[in-house]
């Protein structure tokens, strides 16, 4: 079995996509800000994103077939962790709790493209300066 692509992801986003769930953000403008409340999560239908997650880590350009936001979704008290702004005109699919999990449960297919994105998101996360080889801190 291949591996999920940002193509496929992207795919799933677009069939997902209802218009009233698509959001529209000019270059520049912020998304969420660290600290806010988190109440859904996001997928890049066309532009591009950043999240700045602080000093401590470097940040990361999210593209079309990339979703970011996924905490707010696993504990319902969630707060932002980075600040997300549009580094380009973009279109955004925003899933609330509900909608994310009927995709889960009714599209596979969508759940495995999502682990695929974040554990490649995941690998590319480091503190700055810092060597993750080592082992965890007790």
């Amino acid at each position: 079995m291949t591996s999920p692509t940002p193509a496929a992801a992207l795919t799933t986003m677009r069939l997902l996509a209802q218009e009233q769930n698509l959001r529209t953000f000019t270059a520049g403008e912020v998304i969420f800000r660290a600290g806010d409340e988190g109440v859904s999560v996001f997928g890049i239908v066309d532009g591009e994103v950043g999240i700045d997650w602080g000093q401590e880590h470097h940040g990361e350009i999210l593209g079309p077939g990339s979703s970011f936001g996924v905490g707010a979704l696993v504990d319902n008290q969630h707060r932002r962790v980075g600040t997300a702004t549009a580094l380009r005109d973009c279109q955004l699919l925003e899933m609330n709790r509900e909608q994310f999990l009927f995709a889960l449960q009714e599209l596979p297919m969508f759940a495995l493209e999502m682990l695929h994105g974040l554990e490649a998101r995941l690998g590319h996360l480091k503190p700055s300066g810092s060597d993750l080889s080592g082992p965890p801190p007790a």
